[in-house]
């Protein structure tokens, strides 16, 4: 496994509801490619309205995506708030956060940054990025999620989330839109459990629930 760094911004605590406070876990992230956007709604609609955690979610797709088309799309499938993120913006429990088309997302501890660095894996925002920026922060406290895609990125990502302790949920590549991000995340070992799509949201609710 190449060796990759990344600036993780730093601090203490998540805002919003203390729910997430007391879970086993502090953040959800999850990343998608080709087909993400029927994955992403899918999953996003059979999260309970009580979800506590907040979610990261980085979706490849073209620079010259319209942001506000993505995030109104995803809104209508979902109770939960749906937010373009942006640079400095407090993390708050039980809301979903996108990474703008073009701009990597970095998760901290109390909040998010934006970064214009060069793509990673030829993706921007990198899903490596995100994963890596979250278990850099949270730990054993994340959870990450890789649905479909067609390329490689966030089997690293997850490989590190994994090696430190958290949590990472693999489609089951025979039931994504395209296998292959699926399938170099278990290729990678990264997969703490391996689901078809419809069973991911019961079990991310499952997981937030968690006490220490």
């Amino acid at each position: 496994m190449n060796s990759r760094a990344f600036a993780v911004p730093t601090g203490i605590g998540v805002h919003g509801r203390d729910t997430g406070a007391q879970s086993a876990y502090r953040i959800v992230v999850i990343g998608a490619s080709l087909g993400g956007t029927r994955a992403l709604s899918s999953l996003l609609s059979a999260l309970p309205g009580h979800f506590p955690l907040p979610l990261g979610i980085v979706l490849h797709r073209a620079v010259e995506s319209d942001d506000a088309t993505l995030q109104q799309l995803l809104q209508s499938h979902s109770t939960l708030p749906v937010l373009e993120a942006e640079d400095k913006m407090p993390i708050a429990a039980g809301h979903i956060y996108l990474a703008p088309a073009n701009y990597h997302l970095l998760v901290g501890h109390v909040e998010f940054s934006l970064s214009t660095e060069a793509p990673v894996g030829f993706a921007r925002p990198s899903i490596d990025v995100l994963f890596e920026s979250a278990s850099a922060a949270h730990g054993n406290k994340t959870v990450g999620v890789l649905l479909t895609g067609a390329s490689g990125d966030g089997a690293w990502g997850a490989a590190r989330i994994r090696e430190r302790g958290g949590t990472v949920v693999v489609q089951d590549p025979e039931t994504a839109e395209c296998p292959v991000m699926p399938r170099a995340a278990i290729a990678a070992d990264a997969a703490t459990s391996i689901l078809p799509l419809e069973a991911i949201p019961g079990l991310l609710a499952d997981l937030s629930q968690r006490r220490h």
